[in-house]
């Protein structure tokens, strides 16, 4: 697979980038209820189709959902065959009390925060990478904590 699997470079090598403007998750009983090319991203379940679109499109459109949420994208090439990547990400933020929803796709890995915590999010994120970057003897583990090397 192509991209970085070591989870500690991809913590050390991410670039967290806040995106522009805020987005809702939104439930849809069909891909008709949806105008085209306005989602972010979808993903269907047995319950309806998930749809992350942003709010300007999803008020336009009529669609209700849940948000405001700021997406936060972290700019380094994971392989989707990393192991605790994410884990790492999610445990830092969960340690500030911020919510996050992950998207993997094929190159980045995306979170979307509270639209309120996006900055704190940015921060968070931002000190876990420069922590783990100037911790060359430590390793992480994939239960999201840092460990050191015996």
């Amino acid at each position: 697979m192509d991209g970085e699997t070591d989870p500690a470079a991809l913590v050390a090598g991410m670039r967290p980038e806040l995106r522009d403007g805020e987005f809702f998750f939104c439930v849809l009983r069909t891909p008709d209820e949806l105008p085209a090319g306005v989602a972010l991203g979808t993903f269907a379940e047995d319950e309806g189709i998930t749809a992350i679109v942003p709010r300007a499109d999803a008020q336009r459109a009529g669609l209700r959902g849940i948000g405001p949420f700021r997406a936060i994208t972290l700019a380094v090439h994971s392989s989707l065959a990393a192991v605790g990547f994410t884990a790492i990400v999610s445990r830092a933020l969960a340690d500030a009390g911020i919510p996050a929803n992950i998207v993997a796709a094929f190159h980045h890995d995306h979170l979307f925060v509270p639209a309120d915590r996006a900055a704190d999010a940015l921060r968070v994120l931002l000190r876990l990478r420069d922590e783990v970057a100037e911790l060359g003897g430590e390793r992480v583990g994939t239960e999201g904590r840092l460990r050191r090397e015996a």
